[in-house]
């Protein structure tokens, strides 16, 4: 592929992605596999000197985008680098190239002409976070539109890019956005030349329109000098036409009856929100991305707070009453003193009366057999006692009565050996034995 010029050292140009009256976007990649995108201005630097306006302009207004990264924001560009383009001295901006289509290219075939709303919320947060980030180190971006909106196919978010418009004079600024810019997103003041806060405030406005609708608030029928000044007086004095009724007319065939009933249930909060960022006077409008985007947080979480009603009635009553009571409940006439519960409810009050009614019983049952218990408790450890009482008195009393029938024995053996020794000794000793009587000494007197 052939290289019409050299962007500058190390940076290789790759061929254009976007050609514009504000300048041309190509893509480029330094050495090595990184890509980038590289914004190059039309007005040429003839001289890289503090002397030349337009050089000077050109360093003024990068170091305020250098500001822009100097806290990551996931939406928002990282700016790379900067600097002269060595063929034909143009300023050009280095970016970070992100993979994804832009807002333009989601609007269009095969897409749907607009987004669900979920999305439309999820854009309007980050494309406002953007912005508060941007205005809040003094950096306003000029030229805010679908095309310069990026999705991140990596990380899923919305990013802005582009901060070419940035840093043009105000006369260049002027030029370029009348007869090249995209005059579809440009607030009134642009005309003049004017490059405010409110004014992205106002190009962010007809970008959520678009995404609602279908179609930006005065679309451009051609790119001719009649047309563009038809758009540009539009915005200065028309009305914006009625946004419902423009997503009513372009909701997508292919959605069901129940997705488009609830595609145009838009939150009030949003619709006020896009009306006023798209007031013809800047001062009508928020006054920067701060404000705009703590109007979106406030309004989001006031639209999913609970609010109780301030005063109940018989009507409220009512209401909610047909919203619990199941049906099958319900006669024709309903006594007035009857409270009507639905069956869920029903059921879940007799499991627990049921439950309670168990419970009690349970408790009775076991007070009343607890004494009873204890008592036959009692009986067994007394009888038991007396068991062991009186079998320790019998084997004493018996151990007492073999003691003394062992005391007898002995005494009688003891008894029957002293008298065989007695006995032997008188043998011995030739005594007559005093046991023995003479029948003669002894005889019964006859007379």
């Amino acid at each position: 592929m052939s290289k019409v010029f050299t962007i500058t050292e190390g940076l290789e140009n790759m061929g254009a992605l976007r050609t514009g009256g504000q300048g041309s976007v190509y893509k480029g990649r330094r050495i090595g596999p990184i890509i980038t995108a590289v914004k190059i201005l039309p007005t040429p630097i003839y001289s890289e000197s503090t002397d030349d306006k337009n050089y000077r302009n050109f360093l003024n207004e990068v170091e305020k985008l250098k500001k822009v990264n100097e806290v990551p924001n996931p939406n928002v560009v990282k700016i790379l680098n900067s600097g002269i383009t060595e063929s034909g001295s143009f300023p050009f901006i280095e970016m970070e190239f992100i993979e994804g289509p832009d807002l333009g290219e989601l609007l269009a075939e095969p897409h749907d002409k607009i987004f669900a709303l979920k999305d439309v919320v999820k854009l309007a947060d980050q494309l406002a976070c953007a912005l508060a980030h941007c205005h809040g180190v003094g950096v306003k971006h000029g030229d805010i539109k679908s095309n310069n909106v990026k999705f991140n196919i990596h990380s899923g978010n919305y990013v802005l890019l582009d901060f070419g418009l940035s840093i043009m004079s105000d006369e260049e600024r002027r030029s370029s956005m009348r007869h090249a810019g995209a005059i579809e997103f440009m607030a009134p003041e642009q005309n003049e030349g004017k490059m405010l806060f409110q004014t992205d405030v106002y190009s962010y406005g007809v970008i959520l329109y678009e995404l609602l609708a279908g179609t930006v608030p005065f679309p451009l029928k051609d790119n001719g000098e009649t047309a563009r000044n038809t758009v540009m007086v539009a915005h200065m004095e028309s009305p914006v036409p009625d946004l419902m009724k423009l997503r009513k007319q372009n909701l997508p065939a292919s959605w069901s009856k129940k997705q488009r009933d609830h595609e145009m249930k838009v939150p009030g909060w949003l619709l006020k929100l896009v009306y006023k960022c798209l007031e013809k006077s800047p001062d009508n409008r928020y006054a920067n991305g701060m404000e705009l985007h703590d109007a979106i947080i406030e309004n989001s979480i006031a639209d999913i707070r609970w609010e109780e009603p301030e005063e109940t009635t018989e009507a409220v009553t009512n209401q909610e009453a047909e919203v619990v009571v199941d049906t099958g409940y319900v006669d024709n006439e309903i006594d007035s003193n009857m409270m009507l519960i639905s069956k869920p409810v029903f059921w879940g009050l007799m499991i627990l009366l049921i439950g309670f009614m168990a419970f009690t019983g349970y408790a009775l049952f076991n007070n009343k057999k607890a004494p009873k218990q204890n008592e036959i408790l009692t009986t067994q450890q007394q009888a038991d006692s007396t068991r062991v009482a009186d079998s320790i008195a019998t084997q004493n009393n018996n151990a007492v009565a073999q003691r003394e029938k062992k005391r007898l024995q002995d005494s009688v053996v003891k008894a029957g050996i002293q008298a065989d020794i007695e006995k032997n000794r008188r043998k011995n000793s030739t005594e007559p034995d005093s046991t023995e009587v003479d029948s003669t000494e002894v005889q019964p007197d006859n007379n």
